[in-house]
């Protein structure tokens, strides 16, 4: 009985070592690989900031003539001579939802940085599989290609895509809907064009390379963003390797103050199937800090 529950203790601390060795190392090289990649994401935001001149602060006779829930949106949000954001740095935590039929969802903690100047953001996120096997994810829009890996331990990867077309188009969607974030991204001097729909909506459109995307913008009855609608966003590659469109919702929630704006700190994220609205990412922003232009 001792030589048997020495075996067992033995194997069980080989077995810790080993997750601890692999925990370690994977965290080490997703670090690494982190760093890179937001190098580039503000190597392209810097390069950027002289190709278009634009205000450093926010004038509140821009928004004049842009639709009715349009201006009073800018009203709620910002105050004249707002300073124009180049960057947020943005921490969540919330869960997520890894299956597209089931209910697998998984809590996860994350730390996102966007730029303003060369639309784009990295959001590097750990989720817990399973206690103790962690997943690392890395969703990117980064120079113009969109990019989604996922490793476990940061070492065995369970998922990759990137490159141009819809899945960069996906991320700059994504960009684009979590704007409420850095409200004065979506200004019109940042190159947001607002098109009347009714007294509750309106159409925002954003052009990025050879991306241009349009998103129906719904606000509530105090003025803020309630929510975001794109008719079609790639979900994945079917069985055949094509991409699959579908239907696609933003929403946001819990609106407090923070550097002199008004934005949301609660979200939510939904694929809109055949059978029914299919939730799969609820966050929660933990501490959001920005940078300003000079």
């Amino acid at each position: 009985m001792r030589l048997l529950l020495g075996s067992a203790l033995g194997v069980l601390v080989a077995l810790v070592a080993l997750v601890i060795g692999l925990r370690t190392i994977g965290s080490a090289r997703w670090a690494a690989r982190v760093r890179v990649q937001l190098g580039r994401l503000d190597v392209g935001n810097i390069a950027s900031a002289g190709r278009r001149p634009v205000p450093e602060r926010y004038d509140a006779n821009e928004i004049v003539g842009l639709p009715a829930p349009v201006q009073r949106y800018f009203q709620a949000v910002l105050t004249d001579g707002q300073r124009i954001i180049a960057a947020a740095n943005i921490k969540m935590t919330g869960t997520i939802n890894l299956s597209a039929t089931a209910e697998q969802w998984k809590p996860f903690t994350s730390r996102q940085r966007v730029v303003t100047r060369k639309p784009g953001f990295l959001w590097d996120a750990q989720v817990g599989l399973f206690p103790g096997v962690p997943v690392k994810v890395e969703d990117s829009y980064v120079a113009g290609q969109g990019q989604l890996h996922a490793k476990v331990f940061g070492l065995f990867e369970v998922a990759d895509s990137q490159g141009a077309g819809e899945i960069a188009r996906g991320e700059f969607m994504r960009y684009f809907a979590e704007a409420a974030w850095y409200p004065t991204a979506l200004l019109p001097s940042q190159g947001v064009l607002w098109e009347a729909v009714d007294e509750a909506s309106a159409n925002a459109t954003l052009v990025d390379g050879p991306i241009t995307l349009t998103l129906l913008i719904r606000f509530n009855e105090t003025g803020l963003i309630a929510s975001l609608h794109a008719d079609a966003r790639g979900v994945g590659p079917d069985k055949d390797g094509v991409m699959v469109m579908l239907p696609w919702d933003c929403t946001w929630s819990d609106y407090r103050p923070c550097g002199g704006m008004l934005v949301p700190m609660a979200g939510g994220v939904a694929w809109l199937r055949p059978e029914g609205r299919k939730a799969y990412f609820v966050g929660n922003v933990q501490a959001l800090q920005y940078e300003f232009l000079p």
